[in-house]
């Protein structure tokens, strides 16, 4: 069952302590998320390295619960995580956001065009993957976004974060490739579960989609 499973989840001991808002805010006792684990990986191993996939050790547990119950549900799908903060929060640039922890970027996940299975190809060539692009069919030369995987994975974490307490503040996910998600039979819920942004982002979120959870957090 999966609350017993969950008993393996690698998660720290200390709890973490959020510090202000998502734009200007810091971290207490942030937990790195894993590398790799049975049904996801890191956008880069560097990345990693140098400390750029921290969060709080709640928005820890729902991401990786969320992975868990997917496992399960579907096997063979295949989900990559972005960038999240770092561990003491703070600036994080590029980003506006990401400095108290309650910050992630989840890259979507797609098939090739005849419709297999893959992770997109990430590198440095293309900025770790935030300067792949989209078009307005969800489409590139060698990829296709699948929709109904990604409103499954936003289904798991909107469930997983209401067991643990945790509230979802918004997803940022462009704006024009929105209807393609909420058609997808999993997706068709997900504009009453959770926000999405309508706003235009500085920068397009076509290749990854970015989730702000709630939790309480101290005052600066």
């Amino acid at each position: 069952m999966l609350v017993a499973q969950l008993m393996l989840l690698p998660m720290a001991s200390a709890q973490s302590t959020c510090v202000g808002s998502w734009e200007q805010g810091a971290l207490r006792g942030g937990v790195q998320l894993p590398s790799d684990g049975a049904n996801f990986s890191v956008y880069s191993d560097l990345g990693a390295m140098l400390g750029r996939n921290y969060v709080h050790d709640k928005v820890a547990t729902v991401v990786l619960e969320a992975y868990q119950q997917l496992a399960q549900q579907a096997p063979a799908l295949r989900f990559v995580y972005g960038e999240t903060g770092f561990a003491e929060g703070g600036p994080f640039k590029p980003h506006k956001t990401h400095q108290n922890g309650l910050s992630v970027d989840f890259f979507v996940p797609v098939r090739t065009r005849q419709g297999d299975i893959t992770p997109l190809s990430i590198s440095p060539l293309n900025k770790f993957g935030y300067a792949i692009e989209f078009d307005h069919n969800g489409q590139t030369d060698e990829y296709q976004i699948d929709f109904q995987a990604m409103a499954l994975h936003l289904q798991a974490l909107a469930e997983s974060a209401k067991r643990h307490g945790v509230g979802i503040r918004r997803v940022i996910f462009d704006n024009p490739l929105q209807p393609l998600l909420f058609r997808a039979p999993a997706g068709r819920e997900l504009s009453r579960l959770l926000v999405f942004s309508t706003k235009k982002p500085w920068v397009r979120h076509d290749e990854h989609y970015h989730v702000d959870f709630i939790v309480p957090c101290d005052k600066r």
